[in-house]
């Protein structure tokens, strides 16, 4: 068809006669012809496209379609683009587009083709996110399923991405282009006011000194605990609360803060109660397991356990070809009967990782009905139970191991203080332990005697005399072995029903308690290897050597105490024995000596890929024995089922309508092949846990000693720095800054080798691992800081000014961009700023 020149009074390729009239030509091919006709009103533009001719091209576009992009499409210029902006804004205010932060447009309830998304969910491989910004009002926020190309697993929950977008069936799927730094973070603090009556956030992580300005304080009032985002832009930014938690010096409210700060899941949906309560009751099937319940198994636990998921028995060998020698049972609560793959629980379990243990409550990898119920071993009842049985030569050496799926009943339910005092009475002469029923923590304790034949018996005789004699040959060859022995502290916190604090004390290491890690470690190893055997998955609990950089960090440090570490030797666990062997009882350093061998340690992880445990001096090392509060020993235990085929029934099938229980018990497919990235996830959740714990019982510490401001109290110092020094008080705890300015007028110099400060002219010295008495000035419970200073004179003598320098004193160093009154070095001396 013949095209006529372009002329003013429309905007498109051209003209053209058909059928004896004049119409024009669009740009766009494909489009339907408009014919100009005469009108009253002001004619549309020719070029405009449609309503539904925008719905199609956003759909069809590969890339972000905003108006410049649907402008140049559809060939519109001048007034067509005031025009075709109009026309968009109606579609959004009909609810047929969204405006992306881009300005690109998409369909209203559906997503940008490129966006930012956020990671909600990590399940094995099935990685979800959502829009970080979502504004379809009315539309729910979808959910897309992340394809990970490369490295899998180097998601995590909380990160984001730029992704590239497209529906797949019914739902949506993203493909990430880039990781994205992460987002502000919420903040969690006090509101207070300040001097001026303006209020203010106080943090409560006690390594941020730094207030914030409220700018919406929404609901809460002066001293609730909150959540709050950043607004605004620097210098001034401000807080705006969005979240009321209560006030923090409630009952349980320094647990709650380390849950809020750390995003530690502590509630379970109402479906997973739901399924946890009706696995509950599956059949044991008591005839298909291992009867263990006429043996006199015991469970030896922490005074304050609130789960039992690990009971133990031993008794000398009758084989002669073993003699000497000793069986023993090591019965672990069978969680994977209950907590079955791609069940609700099981998703549940994996995105905890873990329990967490606080002083004032316990937030559970499973819920009440599991964790506390039925997959915990209490006297007296029948439990289901996997079941390591191991024959333990006169060397201590395991010589076979199998497993089995079993039933038991556990005899009692003793704590370490009682067990202990029993075995030292029943070795020192003939008292008997005689132990009624104890109350603990509402945990009823069942008396240490069991009856056989119609008789009375004492455990101490049938049970725990056994299990030490067994024991003992376990400590002969750990001692042959010479895994890594750092014996250090580890605070204990009571508290009564109303949350007021009774006692923090260091936990006393017993026998008793090297006993049980003794059993488990064995019962640990011979889980692996027994997968080994059958060249099933393994997730294996690794600990690798230091690295050489630590280890060069901690010669220079022993070098200040004249001990000696060679670093061209074979590192082993042997070589750190050595090194504390070398340091006498009395050396007020030991302790600190023993925590810089600690740090120089890499950190244990999980993974597929065994590599061996450094610390424990073993090749082959999994975690088996506490499923109840660990997701990696749940994941060995499914291994172990598969391998040596211990499948039991599948549960009955439920009425129409409800979600049945998975059928296996096994390691399924899926996570066989996922190990690794699931190794990352759970050991990500355990330093996660770690982190809260601690933090935690800092700040009961810091509450406890509130009443004891102004006191003096001895202390030792852990750590030295340029602006101070750390020092915590003995057997309590807690870190807390002595800082340099409190110090006196005096300069001092920071040696970074010896970690010390030291007066220049007094030559006064503070060094790590150093004792002294400190004045306790400042207690904070919700960040858990404590201050000090030295108790007499030092913080009220004169500091050295601008104009009056003490005779003999260095002239400052000019420095540009630094305050003169700064000489810092790192392995030489010189004066460092005070404050």
């Amino acid at each position: 068809m013949p095209r006529q020149p372009h002329n003013r009074r429309c905007h498109c390729a051209g003209h053209a006669k058909f059928d004896g009239k004049r119409i024009c030509v669009p740009l766009r091919r494909g489009l339907p012809y408009i014919p100009l006709m005469a009108s009253s009103k002001k004619p549309t533009p020719a070029g405009m496209p449609s309503r539904q001719q925008v719905l199609d091209f956003i759909t069809d576009s590969k890339e972000p379609a905003g108006k410049r992009e649907i402008a140049r499409a559809f060939g519109l210029r001048g007034n067509e683009k005031i025009a075709l902006k109009a026309l968009l804004k109606d579609m959004a205010d009909e609810g047929l587009l969204d405006i992306g932060k881009a300005r690109a447009f998409h369909l209203m309830g559906g997503v940008p083709k490129v966006t930012v998304l956020r990671v909600i969910d990590v399940e094995g491989a099935q990685v979800m996110a959502v829009p970080e910004r979502w504004e379809a009002e009315g539309h729910p926020i979808p959910k897309l399923r992340v394809i990970e190309r490369g490295k899998r697993g180097a998601l995590g929950v909380g990160d984001r991405i730029l992704a590239r977008t497209e529906q797949a069936g019914h739902g949506w799927v993203a493909h990430p282009m880039k990781k994205l730094a992460g987002a502000a973070e919420d903040m969690l603090g006090v509101v207070a006011k300040d001097e001026r009556g303006k209020l203010i956030l106080r943090p409560v992580d006690k390594r941020i000194r730094k207030e914030t300005q409220i700018s919406d304080i929404g609901e809460a009032v002066p001293g609730d605990l909150v959540l709050a985002e950043k607004t605004g832009r620097p210098p001034r930014i401000s807080a705006r609360v969005t979240h009321v938690l209560g006030d923090p010096f409630q009952p349980r409210a320094f647990s709650l803060i380390a849950i809020h700060k750390y995003g530690i899941p502590d509630e379970f949906p109402g479906e997973v109660e739901e399924e946890a309560a009706k696995v509950h009751d599956l059949p044991l099937h008591a005839d298909l397991r291992e009867d263990l319940r006429h043996l006199p198994i015991v469970a030896i636990d922490p005074i304050d356990a609130r789960d039992f998921d690990d009971a133990v028995w031993a008794t000398p060998d009758d084989d002669p070809a073993n003699e000497g020698g000793f069986k023993a049972i090591v019965a672990i609560a069978d969680v994977s009967y209950y907590v079955r793959p791609g069940s609700q629980l099981d998703r549940q379990a994996r995105k905890r990782g873990n329990s967490v243990y606080f002083p004032d409550r316990v937030v559970p990898m499973l819920p009440h009905a599991l964790s506390s119920d039925m997959c915990s071993l209490r006297a007296g009842e029948d439990r289901a139970a996997m079941a390591c049985h191991l024959v333990i030569d006169r060397n201590g050496l395991m010589k076979s191991w199998r497993f089995t799926r079993a039933v038991i009943r556990v005899a009692a339910n003793i704590p370490y203080e009682q067990a202990q005092a029993a075995i030292d009475r029943a070795e020192g002469g003939p008292t008997p332990f005689v132990s009624s029923e104890v109350e603990t923590r509402g945990t009823k304790r069942v008396s240490t005697s069991l009856e056989a034949n119609g008789e009375m018996v004492d455990l101490v005789g049938i049970a725990l005399k056994p299990l030490w004699a067994c024991w003992r040959l376990l400590a002969k060859a750990r001692a042959a072995r010479d895994p890594l022995d750092l014996d250090l502290p580890e605070r204990r916190v009571v508290i009564d029903e109303t949350g007021r604090i009774v006692s923090i004390a260091i936990r006393e290491r017993l026998d008793a308690h090297r006993l049980i890690e003794d059993y488990m470690i064995a019962a640990n190893v011979a889980a692996a290897k027994a997968l080994e055997a059958r060249k099933a998955p393994v997730m294996y609990r690794i600990h690798e050597p230091p690295s050489r950089e630590k280890l060069a960090s901690l010669k220079d440090y022993l070098d200040t105490f004249d001990i000696s570490l060679a670093l061209g030797q074979v590192i082993t666990p042997k070589t750190f024995n050595r090194i504390i062997a070398q340091i006498p009882a009395d050396l007020p350093a030991r302790a600190q000596i023993m925590e810089q061998i600690l740090r120089s340690q890499t950190q244990a992880y999980y993974g597929p890929r065994n590599v061996g445990h450094f610390g424990l001096a073993l090749g082959s090392y999994a975690h088996f024995t506490s499923p109840i509060r660990r997701y990696a020993d749940l994941l060995v235990h499914r291994s172990l089922v598969g391998a040596y085929g211990l499948e039991l029934p599948a549960p009955p099938k439920t009425g129409s309508g409800e979600k049945s229980i998975p059928r296996e018990t096994r390691l399924s497919g899926e996570d066989m092949n996922d190990l690794a990235p699931i190794g990352e996830v759970i050991s990500r959740f355990e330093r996660r846990a770690m982190e809260a714990e601690r933090e935690t019982i800092d700040r009961y510490v810091a509450a406890f000693l509130t009443t004891r401001l102004g006191e003096v109290l001895p202390c030792r110092i852990t750590g030295v720095q340029s602006f101070g020094f750390f020092a915590t008080v003995e057997e309590l705890g807690g870190d807390g800054l002595v800082p340099v300015s409190t110090l006196g007028a005096e300069y001092f110099t920071y040696d970074q080798v010896h970690q010390a400060l030291e007066g220049q002219q007094s030559g006064e010295r503070y060094a790590l691992g150093d004792r002294l008495d400190l004045r306790l000035v400042e207690a904070d419970p919700i960040s858990g800081a404590l201050r000090f200073e030295i108790p007499v004179g030092a913080s009220h003598l004169p500091m050295a000014g601008k104009d009056r320098r003490r005779p003999g004193a260095p002239r400052p160093m000019g420095r540009p961009g630094r305050p003169s009154n700064i000489r810092h070095t790192a392995r030489s001396k010189g004066p460092v700023k005070r404050r």
